[in-house]
């Protein structure tokens, strides 16, 4: 509550917000507020967002009026739909959820607000059954808002943190679990973003490279160097879920799986590529 302007300043800059609720009940560990209420805890802080975001709003559409009084077509539209934007915010309801024309995205985008910024709400719960319900309302507010959800138990991430590599997976199998839930939290922070990864194998390393959803191969390449973008030729490909099956490059070949891809290929979450490129 009151978040400082430097703050909203600093997440002004992000690319998305994730948005860690309290959902665990603990009489130790005393919440500023004296209860656990998941609902009113998001709600303070959108209210501040959205405030800090009308603030900025104002002053665009007061610029935007003093231009289009000199017949400025853009600053008129603007104006037409940042009013409308006004509307809508005035009402509690975030940038992200206004109805807008996909042309008209850049003039939303133009404006950095927090509220039209993609969400992720991380449920903190211990898992108790008491804390279900805790749970359930922050997944009905990220669905009511398009925003995405994940659960996490945060004391268990710093205990399975602080193991030693080898003693996680013994720990986290005593506890009936298949993997931590930072795994779930980076894939949907992965999906919020709009990213994927793609992985390159050498005699020395293995590598895995940060790309968005659509990215074409050439392009992908480029993420690696400049170089192999501008003289690419085409990409030696396989599932790298077909690598852990099968256990070698060498049967995946024999087995039909590796491909050779042109420009146009589209590159998929979980690809192992090679390219080949001419400088």
């Amino acid at each position: 509550e009151g978040l400082g302007n430097q703050f909203l300043h600093h997440i002004r800059e992000v690319d998305a917000i994730v948005h860690l609720v309290r959902c665990f009940e603990n009489e130790d560990i005393v919440h500023v507020d004296g209860s656990v209420n998941p609902e009113r805890d998001i709600e303070v802080i959108n209210t501040e967002l959205l405030l800090s975001d009308l603030q900025s709003l104002e002053k665009r559409i007061d610029k935007d009026h003093r231009v289009a009084k000199s017949g400025d077509k853009e600053a008129r539209k603007n104006m037409e739909i940042f009013e409308a934007l006004r509307t809508h915010m005035n009402e509690g309801k975030p940038a992200r959820s206004f109805p807008l024309d996909p042309a008209d995205t850049p003039r939303l985008a133009q404006l950095f607000l927090l509220t039209y910024k993609p969400v992720l709400y991380v449920a903190n719960s211990t898992g108790k059954p008491e804390e279900a319900s805790h749970v359930e309302k922050v997944k009905q507010i990220a669905a009511r808002e398009g925003a995405q959800f994940t659960v996490i138990d945060c004391a268990l991430e710093s205990e399975i943190a602080q193991l030693p590599e080898a003693e996680r997976k013994e720990y986290l199998e005593g506890l009936g679990l298949s993997e931590p839930g930072l795994n779930r939290f980076i894939r949907a922070a992965f999906k919020l973003l709009g990213l994927i990864t793609y992985y390159t194998l050498g005699p020395k390393e293995a590598r895995a490279w940060t790309i968005p959803i659509g990215t074409k191969t050439p392009q992908a390449a480029g993420v690696i160097h400049s170089d192999f973008e501008k003289g690419f030729i085409c990409a030696e490909c396989y599932k790298s879920d077909d690598l852990v099956r099968l256990g070698s490059e060498q049967k995946i070949k024999e087995s039909g799986l590796y491909k050779q891809e042109g420009k146009e290929y589209t590159v998929h979450e979980g690809d192992v590529l090679l390219f080949r490129f001419n400088v």
